[in-house]
């Protein structure tokens, strides 16, 4: 089914949205909320939530592409979940792909700081379009999506030594863009 007719399901409050997008969008939802969290049945109450997020949110919004927006609440989700399971206890595989960037991204201190978010975001977006296209695909899949550089390897054909590589080149230039921007 497509996505617009999905979103048109979701404002006639039929129940049939929920399934109609499990079915288009729920194997994205699934791997992200996995890729954060290490235990399958919170990636499943993850992917459940992110349904009734969906179910809570449309209407009024109408989002376009659909997969993004799914994509988005199925990770604000996951990271929600995350940072409760993982309050007390540190070190798991996501604060590693957090501590690769921690170098070059400045840390938020407050309430206040949420203007400088924005700023950043952007500051970051704008360093991604000066990428190449292959470039923003392992950023983007390592420090969005959390996928192990393992996985990113597989799927781009190269060595996990090689994502490595390039993965802290990438984030040199990122810091040097920022510091540029007066971000850092």
């Amino acid at each position: 089914m497509e996505d617009r007719k999905i979103i048109e399901l979701f404002f006639a409050r039929s129940e049939q949205a929920i399934t109609e997008l499990r079915n288009k969008h729920g194997a994205a939802a699934r791997r992200i909320a996995s890729n954060f969290l290490n235990d399958k049945r919170d990636a499943e109450e993850c992917e459940n939530d992110t349904y009734l997020a969906a179910w809570n949110t449309i209407p009024p919004e109408k989002p376009n592409p659909l997969v993004t927006y799914v994509c988005r609440l199925a990770r604000n989700i996951a990271v929600k979940k995350y940072h409760a399971n993982t309050a007390r206890k540190r070190r798991s595989f996501y604060d590693a792909a957090l501590d690769e960037l921690e170098e070059c991204v400045p840390a938020m201190e407050n309430v206040e700081s949420e203007f400088a978010a924005r700023a950043l975001s952007e500051s970051i977006n704008t360093f991604l379009d000066t990428c190449s296209e292959g470039d923003r695909f392992i950023f983007v899949r390592r420090y969005w999506f959390a996928d192990p550089v393992s996985e990113i390897a597989a799927s781009t054909g190269k060595t996990s030594h090689w994502v490595s590589v390039r993965l802290y080149r990438i984030r040199e230039k990122l810091q040097s863009h920022l510091e540029k921007e007066g971000m850092i």
